[in-house]
């Protein structure tokens, strides 16, 4: 079976640092645009069947030319990896500071 994407585009609070992130209005928002931390309830995009709920941390950023950002994450509670597209206000500063890890 291919992967299934299932549409969510919805305020929340950020449980890494409390920030109320706004729904995109033009995509999917699933990650905080001030911290850029994500919390790992999927296993298909948007699904919410992922029983770890554990908090994605950001640990690098590579610039794409289709998507322009994609941000790598890893789970702080059970270590898998995973990647999203930067959303156009994300934190630009953190996102700079995050191409340069390796």
């Amino acid at each position: 079976m291919g992967r299934r994407f299932t549409e969510i585009d919805e305020e929340f609070i950020c449980e890494n640092c409390g920030n109320k992130v706004e729904a995109l209005g033009y995509t999917c928002r699933d990650h905080c645009n001030n911290c850029l931390c994500s919390k790992h309830v999927d296993i298909n995009p948007g699904d919410r069947e992922e029983i770890c709920h554990g908090i994605l941390e950001p640990i690098r950023v590579e610039p794409d030319s289709k998507k322009g950002y994609v941000i790598i994450y890893r789970c702080k509670k059970c270590g898998a990896i995973r990647k999203n597209k930067a959303a156009n206000d994300d934190n630009m500063d953190l996102i700079i500071e995050l191409t340069t890890r390796q």
